[in-house]
Parts: C-alpha cells; structure tokens; sequence
C-alpha cells in the first residue's frame, strides 16, 4: 500500500467512526447540545463533511458541486449545528458527497500536488495534498474523540465501533470499580477530600 492509499485510508476510517456515533439515537439525542458550546452529534458531522468539503474541492481548485455550500454570507457557526428544518438524511447526503468528491480529488491527485488554503492566516497558505490529507486527518479524528465522549455521555456506548478490541471488556459494576479506583486516584493526587 502507497503512502497516499494509506493516507485515505486512515481518512476513511475516521470518517466511519464519527458517522457510527449516530447509529440507534433518537433526533433529539442526535442534535441536542452536549457541551456548553452547543457541540452536537449531528452537528459534528455536518462540520466534518464541510470542512472536508472544502479542503479537498475548493483548495485545490476543484468544484464544490453542492447547493448551499458557500463560505460568503454564512456565519461562522453554521457548519456546526444543525436546525430543525435539516433532516438527519440530509445532512448524511451531505457527508457522503463531501467524502466521495474528497476520494475524487485524492485519486485525481499526486500527494505533492499543489494547493492553497485562503482561509489560513490573513495571506493564506500553500500546501500539498498530502499537508491536507495529514491535516483533515487529525481534524475528522478530533471530532471523531469529541463523539466518542459525548456518545458516551448519552448512553455509555463507548470504542470506536460494538466490540472495539482497544476498549477492555467490563460489565457496568467493573467500569464502576474501575471508575472508582481512577476517581480516588485523582482525589490522593489532588488531596480532595471525598
């Protein structure tokens, strides 16, 4: 395997892991604010298949190809939530076309292919395919960890994906041992009375 098929695939697999957050919630679970800042699930992936969207079209030159998608005129926090009107299809249409005009644009392109990103510093930046691959690839997986956490939070589902062999089999007594050891830890550590 090359360096660019290993690059997409690591891509791939991080955008399966946010997208898999979704499976078996509720609209409401899906799009409600779990953070103080409004972070939502949902939200999550819209703001992925955007920034992904953008990066592997309009960088290197190549059409969007999405009604809506447009950078004038929208507020900053558009990409980051997702109104009442927008239904759950809609918004995974839109990361599925945002990752198959990525693919596009990575088969269609040399990892040393030139790009320029004009939202990065006031001049903006030139870059290479393979900065942006490395670059999404460490973004899409950011938010790919806030999903896992919140997902966690929702209804304790945790690992990437049902029986994830990097997350330790418990039963729900043994994660709360295990959480009660890790807590009095912190508390010694920090010496917290309980």
């Amino acid at each position: 395997m090359g360096d660019k098929e290993n690059l997409q695939r690591y891509l791939i697999r991080e955008r399966d892991g946010l997208v898999g957050k979704l499976d078996g919630l509720s609209e409401y679970d899906v799009r409600r604010p779990l953070t103080p800042t409004g972070t939502s699930l949902l939200g999550l992936v819209k703001h992925v298949a955007f920034v992904q969207l953008g990066y592997l079209t309009l960088v290197f030159g190549r059409p969007v190809d999405w009604p809506g998608y447009a950078q004038d005129g929208r507020s900053d926090d558009d990409d980051l939530w997702v109104t009442a009107d927008e239904t759950r299809e809609q918004i995974l249409d839109y990361f599925r076309h945002s990752s198959a005009k990525a693919d596009e644009t990575i088969a269609a392109l040399d990892l040393d292919a030139p790009g320029f990103v004009p939202w990065w510093g006031t001049q903006g930046e030139r870059v290479t395919l393979q900065r942006v691959l490395v670059h999404l690839i460490a973004e899409i997986a950011r938010h790919a960890g806030h999903a896992d956490i919140l997902r966690e939070g929702l209804d304790g589902a945790a690992g990437r994906w049902a029986g994830d062999p990097s997350l330790q089999e418990r039963t729900p007594e043994k994660w709360a041992a295990y959480r009660a050891t890790v807590e009095a830890a912190a508390r010694r550590a920090g010496d917290v009375t309980p």
